[in-house]
């Protein structure tokens, strides 16, 4: 009898939870590679294999900020992940803008522009869309969805618009006392839109149908391991994105597009794990959930990146470009109008969410075929 129930015990072993937790060993085997890879020249197979374990690595970071977003509730949940896949971005851009010279004087410009047009288009649109699908009309707090959209728009022309109008220096740069003052607009703006959606005006960003209800937050023990993997994560992401780098730019000419593509294709890699988040928000019912996603990770998108490059500036050789072309102009314009309309009633249709995507393969067409 006791043979036999040490085979059942034998039969029945599982390794623990850490070890079948792909998001567990992901970020380390990241790090590790970076640490073994860094300075090589990738073949083929290994650049494919960098680029499955970063997009790896990027889910792995986001899945650690949800389970402390879990832990410590809506609005701060949002927070959480807009923060750490802006983090993920500056690091991509500050990154690979120190290792490619002068050719990446826009690369900040086409990053952020980027998130802005993915959030404000991708992630509103498609979320209305869904939400409406499900309820036939999406509903929202009309005051958060607002305050947030004015304060993108705000951030949007300071630190993109203005400097294509500006003439103290030539070209669609900022003067380094016009840098400064941007720098410093931008994070009083990110910091007071903080204050206001977690302390003044928390209400304004709460959803009121709580689909989470029913499932626990983590301990206490499992959101601080997430904390310390989600570190490991993003030095996985910086230091993986460093080395894929050249990969990226090869894979941009090879179909022809200008080098301002690669800003997209850094914007579309860390916020697609957002995207998700959003849509699952959408599906059960939670559609001032994916708002806050979509508006906090714009606003921190310019919030934190514009000043983080303005420090960096100071060691980056060439200019730094971050004045918007005239056709970008264009397409930041109508989506703020489109934007507005849609947030204001603080309930949206199908029409909304169609409308926003469209304006979204607009902007990608465009950044292919400028």
């Amino acid at each position: 009898m006791t043979e036999v129930e040490g085979t059942d015990e034998r039969q029945s072993w599982r390794p623990p939870a850490w070890v079948r937790d792909w998001t567990v060993w992901v970020p380390v085997i990241g790090a590790i590679l970076v640490a073994l890879a860094w300075g090589w020249e990738l073949g083929q197979v290994l650049a494919a294999t960098v680029a499955a374990l970063l997009a790896a690595s990027v889910l792995a970071a986001v899945h650690h900020a949800e389970v402390v977003a879990h832990r410590v509730g809506e609005p701060y949940g949002s927070l959480v992940l807009a923060v750490a896949v802006t983090v993920i971005e500056v690091a991509l851009i500050v990154t690979l803008m120190v290792s490619g010279g002068p050719s990446t004087a826009s690369l900040a410009r086409d990053t952020v522009f980027a998130a802005v047009m993915i959030t404000c288009n991708g992630i509103l649109g498609l979320s209305v869309l869904i939400g409406a699908l499900r309820t036939h009309v999406a509903t929202f707090n009309a005051e958060g969805a607002a305050t947030a959209l004015a304060t993108i728009a705000t951030l949007a022309t300071l630190t993109l618009v203005l400097p294509s109008f500006t003439t103290t220096t030539p070209g669609p740069e900022f003067s380094p006392a016009q840098l400064a003052f941007a720098a410093i607009a931008s994070i009083v703006l990110y910091a007071s839109f903080v204050i206001v959606q977690t302390v003044r005006h928390r209400d304004f960003f709460v959803p009121e149908a709580d689909a989470d209800h029913g499932a626990d937050p983590p301990s206490n023990r499992q959101a601080f391991a997430s904390l310390g993997l989600l570190l490991v994560a993003l030095v996985a992401v910086v230091g993986l994105a460093k080395i894929e780098s050249p990969a990226i730019e090869d894979g941009v000419s090879a179909i022809g597009a200008p080098a301002s593509a690669v800003g997209v294709v850094i914007a579309l890699l860390v916020l697609l794990p957002e995207s998700l988040a959003a849509v699952r928000n959408a599906r059960r019912d939670r559609v001032q959930s994916s708002l806050n996603l979509a508006f906090g990770s714009a606003i921190a998108s310019i919030g934190l990146t514009v000043p983080a490059i303005a420090v960096a500036s100071i060691w980056l050789n060439g200019p730094l470009v971050l004045g918007l072309e005239p056709t970008q102009l264009v397409l930041l314009a109508i989506t703020v109008v489109l934007a507005a309309l849609t947030v204001l009633p603080g309930r949206a249709t199908v029409q909304e969410g169609a409308v926003h995507l469209v304006l979204l393969g607009a902007f990608l067409v465009l950044a292919v075929y400028p």
